[in-house]
Parts: C-alpha cells; sequence; structure tokens
C-alpha cells in the first residue's frame, strides 16, 4: 500500500549490546521535527553523563523525508550510519534511536564498530512496538442545515471519520479520508449541490 507507512508510538526498551567491556545502550524515540531529537538526547546525556558516544541516526516525514546520521565523535560512518541502515532495514519513520556508548579499554576497529552499533540499533527496533499508520487527507466541508441528512449519509456510508465540527449558522466538518480513497471522496462533496469542499494543508 502506498499511503502506509510504519513508526513507533512510544519509546522502546532500554537495550544492551556488548563487545570487548564496550557497552552500547539502544533507544528509540517517535520525534517529529528537530527540536523533538535535541530533548530526546538531552534526556539520554543526563541519564548517561559519564558516557563516551551518543550516536544516533534519525527519519522524519512521510513523503518528504528528512534524516540525519551522527557519528558524535566515532570514526566516520562507523556509527551513525550503521544505525541509520537499520532505520531503513524495518522501513520506519519519524524515529530516532540512539547508541549509547561506553567505552570498555578495547579498541573495536571500525569494522567492530559498524558492527556494534548495527546490532545496537537492530535490538532496539526488536523490542520497539512497531506500528503501521495510513496516510490521511483532510479536508473541510461547509453546508447549510438543509444538507445535514445528505452530508451525514455519504458520511456513514463510506466510513468517514469526521475530526471537528462547527455547526453554527453554517455547518462546517473538517473530515478525515485515507490517502488512496481522498480523490474519490472530494469528488463526491464537490458534486454535491450547495456543498462546499477544500483541502486542508
Amino acid at each position: 500500500m502506498e499511503d502506509c507507512y510504519k513508526t513507533i508510538l512510544n519509546p522502546s526498551k532500554e537495550t544492551l549490546f556488548k563487545d570487548r567491556n564496550s557497552k552500547f545502550f539502544g533507544y528509540a524515540f517517535p520525534v517529529f521535527n528537530e527540536d523533538d531529537v535535541k530533548t530526546c538526547l538531552e534526556i539520554l546525556r543526563k541519564q548517561h553523563h559519564s558516557a563516551r558516544h551518543f550516536c544516533y541516526a534519525y527519519q522524519i516525514g512521510i513523503e518528504d523525508i528528512k534524516y540525519r546520521a551522527n557519528d558524535d565523535g566515532e570514526p566516520n560512518n562507523s556509527a551513525g550510519l550503521p544505525i541509520y541502515g537499520q532505520i531503513q532495514s524495518f522501513e520506519v519513520t519519524n524515529i530516532l534511536v540512539v547508541s549509547v556508548r561506553y567505552f570498555g579499554g578495547t579498541k573495536l576497529g571500525v569494522g567492530g564498530l559498524i558492527n556494534a552499533y548495527k546490532t545496537s540499533a537492530q535490538l532496539t527496533l526488536e523490542a520497539s512496538e512497531i506500528v503501521e499508520k495510513t496516510i490521511a487527507v483532510f479536508y473541510k466541508i461547509s453546508f447549510n442545515y438543509d444538507m445535514m441528512n445528505k452530508v451525514m449519509r455519504i458520511i456513514k456510508e463510506k466510513n468517514i471519520t469526521i475530526t471537528a465540527q462547527k455547526l453554527e449558522l453554517t455547518c462546517e466538518y473538517t473530515i478525515s479520508i485515507r490517502k488512496k480513497e481522498a480523490k474519490a471522496i472530494f469528488d463526491i462533496f464537490k458534486n454535491l449541490y450547495k456543498v462546499e469542499i477544500k483541502v486542508l494543508d
């Protein structure tokens, strides 16, 4: 389905991966903008104030994707990209995955680091509750009270969700439609006498 995407609704459980005395604590958070990312990282920095590295990757957006991978002092591309690779592999978005590393005294080398961060991210995503959501399109429909029965009949028949309503001199409904059905629903209301419909951003 082109109008579905996967994400998480709640932060994951903490996961732990160990390699030659280095510890990698993994976390996943639902995020919607860069401020959310900063907030989550600040929380983890307070929680793990003696850790050396807070490596992470995030992906935000459904159709217009933004992503970033950060090695936080580890060798280039040895941490952030392996984490981002797992985000892609699990096909999730609106998510931040962080791996907090405590150095155990033995260097792992670039190959070891890539494997450790990849595994930490994989364990974290496996511990996350991933849900599938549909992309919705929102419309505002305006009509007079004499059209109420006709409008309500369509809403019931097509199983349309009303997300807001304003009933004053005229009626205004905000409705949410699954993306793949949006055009057909728009056309039904557009062709209905005395009913105005417009797309909400």
